[in-house]
């Protein structure tokens, strides 16, 4: 197999969602969507919105789980309790903790008011330094930072400037398309 760089799979800035740190989740909902109408239907679709300073360097991201988690905000009360969103919970205890802190009480009401009101900032993801990766970084570099880091996506610098985002969609589609041109017989062992 070819070397293949983070550059020649990234997703450029440009075709990427992104807002302004004072965005509204309603306005970071319309940019995404707008980004989804313009990227090539070929490839998966964007599961982030990136979110720019006053200068306009990308300073975050707001994923699909962070949009959801903004519409209830008393998730940052069980997160400020509790710190073990990663481990498996049971379906009592998870029913348990919605009784207790009465998550989703009032699910989804007043949702455009809401979207209105809470700024992205507030929201936002600060990726960590494990994040960023190389526009020149061969594609082996960067699954290695995606599977250690359980990243969805590595943002990509060129000259110390966010160039575009690596996402795992991306990547987990060239590894199986490079699996597909392999001359291995079917049901061979």
């Amino acid at each position: 197999m070819k070397t293949i760089l983070v550059r020649d799979l990234m997703v450029p800035l440009k075709e990427y969602a992104t807002v302004s740190e004072d965005a509204s989740l309603f306005e970071a909902v319309m940019a995404l969507e707008d980004a989804q109408k313009a990227f090539d239907q070929t490839r998966y679709r964007h599961r982030a919105v990136l979110i720019k300073d006053a200068e306009g360097k990308v300073v975050g991201k707001v994923s699909q789980l962070d949009v959801l988690r903004g519409l209830e905000p008393k998730y940052q009360e069980v997160k400020e309790k509790d710190s073990f969103a990663r481990f498996g919970l049971t379906k009592t205890h998870l029913k348990s903790m919605m009784e207790q802190f009465s998550l989703w009480d009032k699910p989804l009401t007043d949702i455009c008011s809401k979207a209105s009101r809470i700024r992205v900032k507030n929201l936002m993801y600060k990726p960590t330094e494990g994040e960023y990766v190389k526009a020149e970084a061969t594609l082996d570099e960067a699954i290695h930072q995606l599977i250690m880091g359980s990243h969805q996506s590595l943002l990509v610098l060129s000259e110390g400037t966010i160039v575009g985002v690596l996402r795992l969609s991306d990547v987990f589609l060239e590894v199986c398309e490079a699996i597909k041109a392999c001359e291995i017989p079917r049901g061979a062992d």
